[in-house]
């Protein structure tokens, strides 16, 4: 889940003004491992995001039903 960079220094000022890394987690509802990575990054900045690419390629899949029939999933109602 990508996170505000605001909440991010809210996070890092509360934690570095004495608050303890739990404390951060229960106050701000976030999971501990975020506090620890946003606290070991040098420079506060927008995290860019690698794109997946997800789409079914139909050409291939065609071609792997018809190599492997035995695979097929049928639905039952």
């Amino acid at each position: 889940m990508p996170y505000s960079l605001d909440l991010i220094q809210k996070v890092r000022n509360f934690v570095e003004n004495g608050g303890t890394i739990t404390g951060g987690a229960h106050t701000f509802w976030i999971e501990r491992a975020s506090i620890y990575r946003w606290l070991s990054r040098p420079k506060l900045s927008a995290s860019k995001v690698k794109s997946r690419r997800r789409k079914l390629d139909w050409k291939e899949s065609e071609k792997d039903v018809k190599q492997n029939p035995e695979s097929i999933i049928v639905r039952q109602s």
